[in-house]
């Protein structure tokens, strides 16, 4: 079963990339903004209002430039145009999928980013990012309403001889309520990333902020950490062991942020949960060690079946979810056999959307409401 989930979340990584939302494209409507993801000032990448995204870059001397989007670079990429000024410029072919996309530039054959964007650390690099706003994009969005704090933590880790990284949100409140403990939600990164894409490509803070402040959820801690403990290259996930990550989490950080942070330190009010590479590190663990979660969720991570758990009584939640361009019908016969099982399981699907941070943004807003009850 391993073997099998880790080839297919491997499929998914290497051929999901940026998506057109529609084929038959309308006449481009001239109302190009700047991407909420530029460098300061900067007017390049724009949006419009349908999707499609413009590309500007000054390289007098090149000979090739093509962006390339999507994790990877897949399809192919939008090529630029040479201006008799030195620059370069191009629209996406159609409209892109709503929410975060990652991109780089190649000129002549070399790749670069984009020095009008903002870096974020995705496919084993940091990448150039840009948002094409979606139409539900309020639950994540900053608003005017009581916020949380994330701080950076450095945990001792005997098994890897280091000090390791991870990053904390704790809900508005948590420092003036002394006495008052919190569940907490072990939150995994994908394949490429790091321990700093849930609450910055993801908006995990604002999303939690914006459900506690609406009264939809009962206030948690989530911690994000690092989910590999060796280098491992592109394409070498299938070799990949979770064992090491597993002692890690397990043994080193659920016990530091137990005693540096006011949790309830108790198997029903913890919870894993990951998006795809996170998703598989979270199948893994639950499994190997069902005494330490209660709840599980998997991102476009893969399933459950109800032959993996053994004890019922072991989960009081799995949920599972993907884009509705990705294994839509996988996900949700999964919970259907899990239900008949007699497991409280729950999927969810994001409409037109692939293997991207928008299905995990939206999958996040459905899965914290069903958290600790």
């Amino acid at each position: 079963m391993k073997n099998k989930l880790l080839v297919a979340i491997f499929a998914i990584l290497t051929t999901s990339g940026f998506c057109f939302a529609q084929t038959n494209q309308p006449a481009i409507i001239e109302d190009f903004k700047p991407s909420t993801c530029n460098q300061p000032g900067q007017e390049y990448p724009k949006v419009n209002s349908q999707g499609y995204a413009r590309f500007r870059v000054v390289a007098p001397q090149a000979q090739s430039i093509v962006v390339s989007l999507g994790l990877g670079g897949a399809k192919g990429g939008t090529p630029l145009t040479k201006a008799d000024d030195g620059s370069w410029m191009g629209t996406t072919a159609g409209p892109m999928d709503e929410g975060f996309h990652y991109y780089h530039l190649t000129i002549d054959g070399g790749v670069f980013n984009d020095p009008g964007a903002l870096n974020f650390y995705g496919s084993t690099r940091w990448e150039s990012g840009i948002e094409i706003p979606a139409h539900d994009k309020d639950f994540y969005a900053l608003k005017d309403v009581p916020h949380g704090n994330v701080q950076q933590i450095l945990f001792p880790s005997k098994s890897t001889n280091t000090s390791r990284r991870a990053f904390v949100y704790t809900p508005a409140g948590y420092d003036k309520n002394a006495k008052t403990k919190y569940p907490v939600l072990y939150l995994q990164h994908g394949w490429g990333e790091d321990e700093t894409a849930w609450s910055v490509q993801g908006h995990a803070n604002l999303i939690m902020d914006n459900l506690i402040a609406e009264g939809k959820i009962k206030p948690f801690i989530i911690v994000m950490t690092y989910g590999m403990t060796n280098d491992t290259k592109p394409g070498g996930i299938r070799s990949f062991n979770y064992n090491a990550f597993q002692t890690v989490l397990v043994d080193e950080l659920i016990p530091y942020v137990d005693a540096n942070f006011r949790t309830i330190a108790a198997k029903d009010s913890r919870a894993m949960a990951g998006l795809s590479m996170g998703g598989m590190e979270t199948h893994s663990i639950t499994l190997a060690r069902p005494e330490v979660f209660s709840y599980y969720a998997l991102l476009s991570g893969g399933t459950y079946t109800p032959a993996e758990i053994k004890d019922k009584s072991q989960a009081k939640l799995i949920f599972m979810s993907c884009g509705s361009r990705e294994n839509p019908d996988g996900v949700k016969k999964a919970a259907v056999d899990l239900k008949a099982a007699g497991y409280n399981a729950v999927s969810f699907v994001s409409e037109n959307t692939a293997h991207e941070f928008l299905t995990w943004r939206r999958s996040l807003k459905e899965l914290a409401p069903l958290l600790f009850k």
